[in-house]
């Protein structure tokens, strides 16, 4: 067995790494409409059609910005993204966990997995971290306005970026590659060497995919997030939930400072899988010996 020194971390965005849905910073106010009824609208349209719901939202997106002559441009898309706060921490966290990982003779990637827009995500001020950003987005036209879904992420097809990160695809187009059979040591990041953060439901399959595969998984929750009215859950009791059914190995508040209890699991997880890398190095320079 060949030791691989690849971890790669991969990311939810909304609720995992900002509050709230991505879509909810800008561009539903510029449409005049209130993130409730927005999203209420998006899921009768998914009802009425037997649609997919990511689908019905990126549809509704395009049709109430053609309503209210809001640009549906890429470059509009992308500058939405520039709007978008993060948890306590997040913008210095990737550095700060590159270097750790290199302490450990390790490198890094991270990857974004995500029902949101990749556009908005690639306006970011953190969109540079990521080796991949798997999320839905848009089709334009050669004049750069979106006309037709590319790529629509929902929580079950979540799973099949997770085997593009293990197999090395850095694209979301490509079937032949990620349907074809590839020995376990030509695999560049083994699902033992792969982190999963997510927070909530929408990231079970995810999750309980990682884990089953000798992964490790994260649920985080808003630790401002106040309890909804009513028989609602927390972020906190859903991901205590999730824990609780063995989907995640650990929980914790999306707070990325340096020595917050995220960051100081992270980076446990990552000892421990230098340390079973060491292990197969030191394994294999015993039976060279012999």
């Amino acid at each position: 067995m060949k030791s691989k020194r690849t971890i790669a971390i991969a990311y939810d965005f909304d609720g995992t790494l900002a509050a709230g849905n991505m879509q909810e910073y800008n561009f539903i106010p510029d449409i005049n409409m209130d993130k409730g009824e927005f999203w209420a609208e998006a899921n009768q349209v998914a009802k009425d059609n037997d649609m997919d719901e990511v689908l019905a939202y990126l549809y509704l997106m395009l049709t109430k910005a053609k309503e209210k002559n809001i640009s549906i441009h890429k470059d509009t898309f992308i500058k939405y993204g520039e709007h978008i706060t993060f948890f306590k921490g997040v913008e210095t966290y990737f550095e700060r966990m590159n270097q750790y990982a290199k302490t450990k003779n390790l490198t890094l990637e991270h990857h974004i997995i995500s029902s949101g827009l990749r556009e908005f995500v690639q306006g970011t001020s953190i969109a540079k971290y990521f080796k991949n950003i798997y999320a839905s987005g848009f089709q334009y036209d050669k004049n750069g306005v979106a006309c037709w879904p590319a790529l629509a992420v929902n929580y079950t097809n979540k799973t099949q970026f997770l085997f593009r990160i293990n197999k090395g695809i850095n694209n979301s187009y490509d079937n032949t590659l990620i349907n074809k059979i590839v020995p376990e040591d030509e695999k560049p990041v083994p699902f033992s060497n792969m982190i999963y953060l997510g927070d909530g439901e929408t990231d079970v399959p995810a999750m309980k995919m990682v884990k089953m595969q000798g992964g490790n998984t994260i649920a985080v929750y808003n630790p401002d997030a106040k309890r909804p009215a009513g028989p609602r859950r927390s972020p906190r009791e859903i991901c205590l939930e999730i824990i609780r059914h063995k989907r995640a190995d650990y929980i914790a508040p999306a707070d990325y400072s340096e020595g917050s209890e995220l960051d100081i699991i992270i980076k446990k997880v990552i000892d421990k899988i230098a340390m079973e890398q060491d292990l197969i190095e030191l394994k294999n320079k015993i039976m060279d010996e012999r």
